[in-house]
């Protein structure tokens, strides 16, 4: 434990001042200022294309898109490999200049679970690695799925390894909802490989960091804190000010005006909790009947992960509680659609019993929405306590049920804390995530060898 609590402290006291990276003094060798040229990203489970909010695209889907700009307008080519789910799509497609998805043969198009993948990864691998081989500068790879296949091509290309766990499943298994299926021993056994193989390792928070320490013995050296960002320019609040905006994105979705708008937004399945935002609405109503005419609950997404082998669970759920009349399920919507929906509520509730960071928090406030989340993983990062939102310990239907009181009784308190939470969420623009990525590559190849650098192009910081 001490020497845990030493790895720590280094890590601790690498930060950068003013930065968003965590990470040794390596993280910006001297005169080693070039990028690579050419990034190959992985993203075997689930493609960039994909709607986020049902099946299995969510918050890293959006996150490797606005990554991989960002990324594209610092003249890093990035190139994401994604497995064909039709024998319809291209080999591949420009999702924006200097971003491509390229589309990889690996198994059937069709009815494949994410818990059958594993067995498809050489099939992925062989694809990747005989077709581009020599192509690129260094491997980004997202999720145990594609770090599996990210160590085989890194070692295949001679290039440097970086992986972002996302989630992990130690972490998940010690923080299911009642009822979830434990993440498989083999996805362990993946992610620690993973973690041995990458040259570099970027976790979204200190937190993320800490547990990658504790429960997969990372080394610290390799460690690096990048917190993810927000697309500022379309999650913002109306020029004409919060509360016109939230009059107006009410009357674009059919919502009356003096409700009280309960917003809950992302994947249906029992780890992102929409079950206790349920419950403690029900607690709500019971114990104070008038506010049943006011009281709107959005629920926003599809199902996905668990959450498939009941699709209708939440309806159902919401029956047995008799409150139909105030939940509306809405499926997954577009990205400027959903920052409507953000800037109608007057708060989001992310009950999640995991979050590695909780970008749809971050979204909101964006927005102009404070946030009600659960105090895990990375939400206390994503959210200022008793300023931008509140932060509730646990899980109990009751303890959400008297955060939401504080807003149902004070309708005030929304506006007050708009500005507050625009202001935190200012604090998480994707170019500066974008930028501490960038060190973290070069950092990377930096320890492969000044030779790994890329010699050729203007690719200075």
């Amino acid at each position: 434990m001490s020497q845990y609590r030493t790895q720590l402290e280094e890590l601790r006291h690498s930060r950068t001042p003013g930065s968003t990276l965590v990470a040794p003094p390596w993280s910006r060798p001297p005169g080693a200022r070039r990028r690579p040229r050419r990034v190959a990203m992985l993203s075997v489970h689930t493609s960039p294309l994909h709607q986020p909010g049902t099946g299995n695209a969510g918050g890293m889907n959006v996150y490797i898109v606005e990554l991989a700009k960002r990324l594209a307008a610092m003249d890093i080519e990035v190139e994401i490999f994604t497995r064909a789910t039709s024998a319809a799509l291209p080999p591949s497609v420009e999702l924006a200049p200097g971003v491509l998805v390229r589309h990889v043969a690996a198994g059937p198009y069709e009815g494949l679970a994410k818990e059958d993948l594993p067995a498809q990864l050489c099939a992925f691998t062989h694809g990747v690695t005989q077709a581009w081989a020599g192509h690129y500068d260094l491997v980004h790879s997202h999720y145990w799925l594609s770090g599996h296949v990210g160590r085989l091509a890194a070692e295949r290309w001679g290039v440097p390894l970086v992986h972002a766990m996302h989630t992990m499943a130690k972490v998940k298994n010690a923080n299911l909802a009642d009822g979830d299926t434990p993440e498989p021993a083999a996805r362990v056994l993946g992610e620690t490989q993973v973690v041995r193989a990458a040259d570099r390792l970027i976790a979204n928070t200190e937190k993320e960091a800490e547990e990658l320490l504790r429960h997969y013995d990372a080394d610290t050296g390799r460690v690096a804190v990048v917190h993810p960002g927000v697309n500022l320019e379309r999650f913002r609040p109306d020029a004409r000010g919060v509360e016109a905006g939230r009059a107006a994105a009410r009357s674009r979705l059919g919502l009356a005006q003096d409700a009280l708008i309960l917003l809950f937004a992302g994947r249906i399945q029992p780890l992102k909790a929409p079950d206790v935002l349920l419950r403690a609405v029900a607690r709500l109503v019971a114990e104070r009947p008038w506010l049943r005419e006011r009281i709107v609950v959005p629920v926003v997404g599809g199902p996905s992960g668990s959450g498939l082998a009941k699709p209708e669970g939440l309806q159902k759920l919401a029956a047995r509680l008799g409150i139909s009349d105030v939940v509306l399920f809405r499926p997954p919507v577009g990205q400027d659609r959903l920052a409507d929906w953000y800037r109608a509520a007057s708060v989001l509730v992310v009950p999640s019993h995991s979050e590695s960071f909780g970008l749809v928090a971050v979204e909101a406030q964006a927005c102009g929405t404070p946030v009600i989340a659960a105090e895990v993983g990375g939400l206390p990062v994503a959210v200022r306590d008793g300023v931008s939102g509140v932060l509730v310990p646990g899980h109990d239907p009751a303890d959400y049920a008297r955060a939401l009181y504080g807003f149902a009784d004070d309708p005030a308190r929304s506006a007050r804390m708009s500005e507050a939470a625009v202001r935190h969420a200012r604090s998480f623009g994707w170019a500066t995530a974008a930028a501490a990525t960038a060190d973290v590559y070069t950092a990377a190849l930096w320890a492969r060898g000044p030779h790994r650098i890329p010699a050729t192009g203007d690719h200075s910081a």
